[in-house]
């Protein structure tokens, strides 16, 4: 809890985006140059298939759907029921295998479960503690795993940030997180950066603010 800020405040702001939340083209992928676009990425962060993953704050399940529809076994988890319905009605719709829970994505309800890898895009900027959610899902992969980190830093450096919910004006990263900053987090892993604002298929459209993928091992 930061503030006035509860896991009900951020359920309920996430349940009533989950209706239109695939109307964005990099949440929906229903576009077939961004779908692949986002495919083509996911094949080179992730292992060789099948591999087990988690998709820790997993929406709407658009990129965990990327990852079973290439053979890994995939478990999606978000706070939100509404995004965990849409995402399992995606997956039957496909007729894709996978697991989901409803649950905070920053402490995943995944028991003695291990991962080889932990996906997470475009959460850790929500987060009241980031560098808790990071440990906690470092704690989950197996020996050789990886965190593969989807994240970006909105807008201009020095750009007003404002807070995506009231409660969320003290967040330590409330307008996304540098790439430099968030390699320093994951330490003692080892990252790697891939920049993603210089393709603008991916996200539909041209973006200018710092977008990139962090893979850690």
């Amino acid at each position: 809890m930061l503030g006035g800020m509860t896991a009900s405040t951020l359920t309920r702001f996430w349940d009533a985006c989950a209706a239109s939340f695939d109307d964005e083209p990099d949440h929906g992928l229903t576009d077939p140059r961004v779908r692949a676009a986002w495919q083509r990425r996911m094949r080179g962060w992730l292992p060789t298939a099948p591999a087990d993953v988690l998709d820790a704050g997993c929406g709407t399940g658009s990129l965990a759907a990327l990852a079973a529809a290439d053979g890994h076994r995939v478990t999606g988890v978000d706070l939100a029921p509404e995004m965990i319905a849409q995402a399992r009605g995606k997956f039957a719709a496909a007729g894709l295998p996978g697991r989901f829970a409803v649950g905070d994505a920053a402490d995943p309800p995944t028991g003695d479960a291990r991962f080889d890898v932990v996906l997470c895009r475009h959460l850790l900027w929500t987060l009241p503690d980031p560098h808790a959610a990071l440990a906690a899902w470092t704690a989950r992969l197996r020996p050789g795993g990886r965190l593969v980190l989807i994240e970006g830093r909105w807008g201009r450096q020095d750009d007003p940030v404002t807070p995506y919910v009231p409660e969320a004006a003290g967040l330590p990263w409330p307008g996304g997180v540098p790439a430099a900053d968030l390699a320093r987090a994951v330490a003692p892993l080892t990252p790697r950066v891939e920049p993603l604002h210089d393709d603008a298929d991916l996200w539909g459209r041209p973006v200018h603010d710092e977008r990139y993928a962090l893979i850690a091992r």
